[in-house]
């Protein structure tokens, strides 16, 4: 596994109201949800980034308002027929 050190400014720990042990998850959680939302990564492989469950991190989604699931207009209808 690889391990990649950040510098957080001390205003920015602050301003998040956490401390230096817990910014760690948290910046990891967020990267995964933007890779995630951006098409970089699978939710299983955004999921292992962030240290959750595949199910937990999909959960977790809509807390920074990401749609867990993504379906084109003719995905949908597709699905919809086949319901």
């Amino acid at each position: 596994m690889s391990r990649i050190l950040l510098d957080v400014p001390d205003d920015s720990l602050l301003a998040l109201r956490t401390s230096a042990d817990a910014a760690g998850p948290e910046l990891l959680l967020a990267a995964a949800v933007k890779l995630y939302e951006l098409n970089r990564l699978s939710s299983g492989a955004a999921a292992h980034l962030a240290g959750l469950p595949r199910v937990v991190f999909l959960q977790r989604l809509s807390d920074f308002g990401v749609d867990a699931f993504r379906l084109s207009a003719e995905q949908l209808q597709r699905e919809v027929r086949l319901a």
